[in-house]
């Protein structure tokens, strides 16, 4: 075991330093990303579709290769697989402003881009959830994931807004350049690790059942507990209301709220739904000392339905990027109370399994969420697709009432 092991303070590991800037410089640029792709794709074609389908396509290679990926990533090398998933990802971004400066760009080019990160990304959160345990040592994981998570969420509250002048200044097609660059600095870094990402040699990983028998075994333990299942269904609700909202941020701010997509200010909406997450996740800690797990998830879906409400019928700046603050806020303690509650219930040597299990059916609510209301906007206008996104929460908020949340897991707290 690395020398990590022996205390938790993980800022004193080389190994681990490194990693943490690698997933800091990585996260950064994924955010510039998630501005600037939906601002090009809208720009170029006028499509909310298109535009939906481009939010998508950053999730939808999850659903294809998630389970695999989970398998494969704890049998073969991980740094390998970790550096080839990096190294594709700045390749295709490079590709947007090589295109754009040639006069070649296109809207279905940026689709494919968006899908090729998405599959990168699969490939790279599967081996990384085994290599950080590797890097710190058991002792230091909390402390690790702590430390990532606190960053990653400080730098969605301020890069929607740095990213917003990046695309007003230099246009959304050159500053995916940014998120190229980053995905390169973030491989150096990874490269630098000088330690193995796992803890037993692949050369001596002899695994007694085959990945097909690995994969089944989490989907059955996931399936035959009744609170679990709940939580899953839940989860691709949410994160169908989620994906609905977020993929046609753009087409709202410009066909709704009058915000021009060459303004500074078109990243105050992401900057809005990240600072909403950070309320969420600050609250939550606090509330199981007052309220049952269940109890606390079926308030915040009962919330939820009416804030969205809101979004899709105001026409004022401030009231939209409140009540979508509002909307992130409760989407996030969702998030979060759904996976502790299942990392709770959950037999340790299952952790990994029925976990990327669950985070890919929610994750599957997303691209049907993002394609759906795409469609809608495109039909009709983004009124009427936020419309069909508040009454998509309301159904998840009847299904949490009427399902097994309503019964609290752990009664001897």
């Amino acid at each position: 075991m690395h020398t990590s092991d022996t205390h938790p303070h993980v800022f004193r590991d080389r190994s681990f330093r490194l990693f943490f800037a690698a997933r800091t410089v990585a996260v950064a640029g994924a955010a510039v990303t998630g501005v600037a792709m939906p601002v090009l794709v809208y720009d170029i074609s006028r499509s909310p579709f298109l535009t939906s389908l481009s939010a998508a396509g950053t999730v939808l290679p999850y659903l294809v290769f998630g389970l695999v990926a989970g398998a494969v990533a704890d049998r073969v090398n991980r740094r390998t697989v970790i550096l080839c998933a990096q190294a594709v990802a700045a390749i295709a971004l490079a590709s947007i402003p090589a295109a754009q400066a040639l006069g070649v760009l296109t809207a279905w080019h940026a689709v494919g881009v968006s899908i090729c990160i998405g599959t990168c990304f699969v490939w790279f959160d599967a081996a990384a959830f085994g290599t950080l345990p590797a890097l710190v040592g058991r002792q230091g994981i909390q402390s690790a994931n702590s430390a990532l998570w606190t960053a990653a969420t400080l730098i969605d509250v301020a890069f929607p807004a740095i990213a917003g002048v990046l695309v007003a200044s230099i246009g959304p097609a050159y500053a995916l350049g940014a998120d190229a660059l980053a995905y390169v600095l973030a491989g150096l870094a990874m490269a630098s690790i000088g330690v193995s990402f796992s803890v037993t040699p692949v050369a001596q990983k002899k695994p007694e059942s085959g990945i097909a028998r690995d994969v089944r075994e989490g989907l059955a333990f996931l399936w035959h507990s009744p609170l679990l299942r709940a939580l899953a269904g839940i989860g691709f609700m949410n994160s169908l209301t989620q994906g609905a909202v977020t993929a046609l941020l753009v087409v709202y701010a410009s066909e709704r709220l009058g915000i021009s997509t060459s303004s500074p200010a078109i990243g105050a909406l992401w900057t809005a739904v990240s600072v909403g997450g950070v309320v969420g996740a600050v609250v939550l800690p606090r509330l199981p000392a007052r309220w049952p797990v269940g109890a606390i998830t079926i308030g915040a879906l009962t919330i939820a339905p009416v804030v969205l409400l809101v979004v899709a019928t105001t026409e004022n700046a401030a009231v939209a990027i409140a009540s979508l603050a509002a909307y992130s806020g409760c989407a996030t303690v969702t998030i979060l109370n759904g996976i502790g509650a299942r990392q709770r219930l959950t037999p340790d040597h299952l952790q990994g399994r029925v976990n990327t299990t669950a985070r890919m059916v929610a994750w599957g609510g997303s691209p049907v969420g993002a394609l759906v209301v795409g469609a809608v906007a495109g039909r009709w206008d983004v009124g009427v697709a936020y419309l069909v996104v508040s009454a998509c929460a309301l159904v998840s908020a009847l299904f949490a009432w009427l399902g097994a949340l309503r019964t609290d897991p752990y009664p001897h707290r």
